[in-house]
């Protein structure tokens, strides 16, 4: 694990370099350009705001802001995780080079959509401010909660795209997936106002079965403290991102061993 991160710093001039011309040709051919960037997310809260935020009744208060605040986070992980599954399978052209380092591939893929990310984040400035909620202190916490993001989808990617070489179905099912992850995940509703369980010999109280879903489910715990700090404007919870930061290292220490056994044969397997 340090091996690879290592490498990756050893290499950052390239990395830096890839992620620059996949922003660049991402948009090369498009009218709008980098606005993309910004529309994409934009238009995806438009949709799910007039579905469940209008034609639903019950819709909570200010649920555009709501709903963008925990789109944002989601794009970056889900974009990562899609693109990086099939980074290292897709490039062979790079890959038959000389002494080529295969870990660059899905770590720009996921700078690539940190940048993305990072730049849409303003947006959500202005649009509390269009709710009359102006940011507060609480941003301190943006910078721990990218930097734990970041690396958490890392770990994902990694393991992901070096099991994709071999096992090319994983994109498809990792496709299907994370659409159903979506809507697992408290993107779309709010995880405080789930409610109790009563049925099948399962009694939990609404506190248990919110506190269970953020600490299995760390996405679902990353997605809350990402509400909590632009939305809610108070102090995450900090031991279901312990609980994030434990898996982290857990899966960036698998997938590195992964990654690190499989190197040898992406070349002749792509």
């Amino acid at each position: 694990m340090v091996r690879n991160l290592q490498e990756l710093y050893q290499y950052r001039a390239l990395l830096w370099a890839l992620s620059l011309r996949e922003l660049k040709a991402r948009y090369r051919a498009s009218v709008l350009g980098f606005l993309w960037t910004f529309l994409n997310p934009t238009l995806s809260m438009a949709v799910y705001a007039l579905v469940f935020g209008v034609l639903m009744e019950n819709a909570p208060a200010r649920y555009p802001f709501y709903l963008f605040s925990g789109l944002l986070p989601w794009f970056f992980f889900s974009t990562s995780v899609l693109g990086g599954t099939t980074s290292v399978s897709d490039r062979k052209d790079l890959l038959t080079k000389v002494r080529f380092p295969a870990q660059v591939l899905p770590a720009y893929v996921v700078l690539t959509n940190l940048i993305n990310f990072v730049l849409s984040i303003p947006l959500l400035f202005v649009l509390g401010i269009a709710f009359q909620d102006s940011p507060t202190w609480h941003l301190i916490f943006v910078l721990p909660l990218l930097v734990l993001q970041t690396l958490f989808t890392l770990a994902i990617t990694y393991l992901l795209s070096a099991l994709n070489v071999a096992f090319r179905d994983l994109q498809h099912i990792i496709a299907n997936v994370m659409q159903l992850a979506f809507f697992l995940t408290p993107v779309l509703w709010d995880v405080r106002s789930v409610k109790g369980i009563d049925r099948f010999g399962i009694v939990m109280s609404a506190d248990e079965v919110q506190r269970a879903i953020v600490t299995v489910n760390p996405i679902a715990a990353l997605m809350t403290a990402w509400r909590d700090v632009f939305f809610a404007h108070q102090v995450p919870e900090l031991q279901p991102l312990l609980v994030v930061a434990a898996i982290t290292l857990i899966v960036l220490w698998l997938s590195s061993a992964v990654f690190e056994r499989r190197r040898e044969e992406f070349a002749e397997l792509v």
